[in-house]
């Protein structure tokens, strides 16, 4: 990885943060070549959230004891007293924060025990135990599905860690001692630096996981992009879903453009990615509570089928293969008369969201361009969302390769079920705007800013966006395709052929010159002249 940026103007927030970010990926290096990249960033991610889980029961631990001029450190586990104080810290501990961790099984206290004296000594046993103890704590209580199996992908018995127990041990022990050096700064209850620096964190396992990034991570600049589509005009949000959360990283992009979020939904198929979003909601300091995220498949088994959201956000896996025969009779789909093909999942997924929508709700998900002209079953279902629903909102163009392990081109659609505009479709043409870094595309802040002005103030711009009405979408069989509504045509200079036609003289008196200078040259040489 390189350096970070440096900054344009001192700000002690964003320095704090950008060196949090640099030690913590200098730590993650200490794997890197010891495992491929999905493996070494789990295990990275996984140790940084038991020192986050760790620190925050010793803080919470001390504000308990402090009327008793005590510490967490000071409580002696196998005393009667000790038990005592125990139980009652544990009890709070688990309706505060979700979890409990006694003295003894607190980050650093396993990182002092690995390496004491100065030697590596063996803590991988006592280490799984610990991990193991945090989702038993939570047994019987709210918080037992948010924290169970959350460590299931630190696997500390893996050969990946190292040949022997002792070589797995001394890299373990290596990666402790480095991560407890570092100040997460969390009594700092205003500052979110840590759940910024473990975002980007993912980010950074993003951009180098290739086709499998996207199963994860949506880019920051489009997570900005959606959030502020579906917060424009609202200062709080009842609640958020996301049905193909990856990572959390959009849900916790919405929260940042409200005051508050009442709530987060999401459901995420993949168990390990499905691990790191409640990790990475936890990291971000959202309350077990404030968050309800489930494991399942969400065509086949949609886990929140009963609720209804004020906002949606989503980048679904693209033009993913599925099985409409399990959805037969199901209301989400039953009113459009027509289901999406096998495959290409892209409108089930629109169809989910949209049964999903509150009535006052606002809804922006990422899609492949062809959702916007392919025909058959998707272009009734484009047809059906438009003329006889009246809910699409926008449509917004994107730059091709600006997704990780893609490089198509994308679109954003954004849907309403109580439009403003009832009588038109806003259509924004962005996929020239942007900056190439490396090998990726990326939508700088002038960008995005353009995008968001313009939709919000829906205004028309030569070559950029165009006000379409429902007549004229009707007239072009509901096709979405961009380039018919916003004209891009630039026209080429027109051509002067006198000019030209001097221009070509000019050139054939200079090459009978060039070929006169070539035969002098050959006569001197005693050589036959090409000419």
């Amino acid at each position: 990885m390189d350096d970070l940026p440096s900054l344009a103007e001192p700000n002690p927030m964003t320095e704090e943060k950008q060196r949090l970010e640099q030690q913590l990926w200098n730590i993650a290096n200490t794997l890197r070549g010891k495992m491929d990249a999905d493996d070494f960033r789990d295990y990275i991610l996984g140790f940084i959230f038991y020192k986050y889980l760790s620190r925050k029961m010793e803080i919470y631990a001390n504000e308990i004891l402090a009327p008793d001029k005590l510490t967490y450190d000071d409580i002696k586990e196998e005393s009667p007293e000790g038990q005592e104080y125990l139980e009652a810290i544990k009890a709070e501990a688990l309706e505060a924060l979700g979890y409990f961790l006694k003295p003894s099984e607190l980050f650093y206290q396993l990182g002092a025990r690995g390496n004491a004296d100065g030697k590596s000594k063996f803590i991988l046993d006592d280490l799984t135990k610990v991990l193991n103890n945090i989702a038993q704590s939570t047994m019987g209580t709210d918080s037992e599905e948010d924290f169970d199996n959350l460590f299931e992908d630190l696997d500390l018995t893996s050969s990946k860690l190292g040949k022997t127990e002792n070589a797995k041990n001394e890299l373990i022990v290596k990666v402790m001692s480095h991560l407890e050096q570092i100040d997460f700064k969390l009594e700092d209850s205003e500052a979110d630096v840590l759940g910024d620096a473990y975002e980007y964190l993912i980010g950074q396992f993003a951009s180098g996981a290739g086709k499998k990034a996207g199963e994860f991570y949506t880019p920051q600049q489009v997570s900005k992009l959606l959030a502020a589509m579906v917060t424009t005009g609202k200062e709080k949000l009842k609640s958020v879903y996301d049905p193909t959360c990856g990572s959390g990283s959009l849900l916790l992009r919405v929260s940042k453009q409200v005051k508050e979020v009442g709530k987060f939904y999401g459901q995420e198929m993949n168990p390990t990615t499905y691990n790191l979003c409640r990790m990475n909601m936890i990291m971000h300091a959202v309350h077990y509570r404030r968050f309800d995220i489930k494991n399942e498949n969400t065509l086949e088994q949609p886990q929140h089928i009963d609720e209804r959201f004020e906002a949606i956000v989503a980048n679904p896996p693209f033009s993913a293969k599925w099985n409409p025969d399990a959805v037969i009779n199901d209301d989400r789909f039953s009113a459009y008369g027509k289901l999406a093909p096998s495959s290409k999942a892209d409108f089930a997924f629109v169809q989910h969201m949209v049964h999903q929508l509150s009535e006052d709700g606002n809804m922006a998900c990422v899609l492949p361009h062809g959702v916007l002209f392919r025909g058959a079953a998707e272009g009734h279902i484009r047809e059906y969302l438009i003329k006889d629903k009246n809910y699409l909102d926008a449509v917004i163009g994107l730059p091709a390769n600006i997704f990780y392990g893609t490089s198509i081109p994308t679109c954003v659609l954004v849907l309403k079920k109580q439009r403003t505009h009832e009588k038109d479709v806003l259509f924004i043409d962005a996929s020239q705007h942007f900056e190439k870094v490396k090998t990726q595309n990326y939508l700088r802040e002038e960008d995005l800013t353009k995008i968001i002005d313009t939709y919000r103030e829906r205004k028309a711009e030569d070559k950029y966006s165009y006000v379409a009405s429902l007549q004229e979408i009707a007239e072009n069989d509901y096709n979405l395709n961009i380039p018919r509504y916003v004209d891009t045509f630039e026209e080429e200079e027109p051509v002067d052929l006198t000019a030209v036609a001097q221009e070509l003289k000019g050139l054939e008196k200079d090459m009978k010159s060039t070929d006169q200078t070539i035969a002098d040259y050959c006569k001197e040489l005693g050589v036959e002249s090409p000419f």
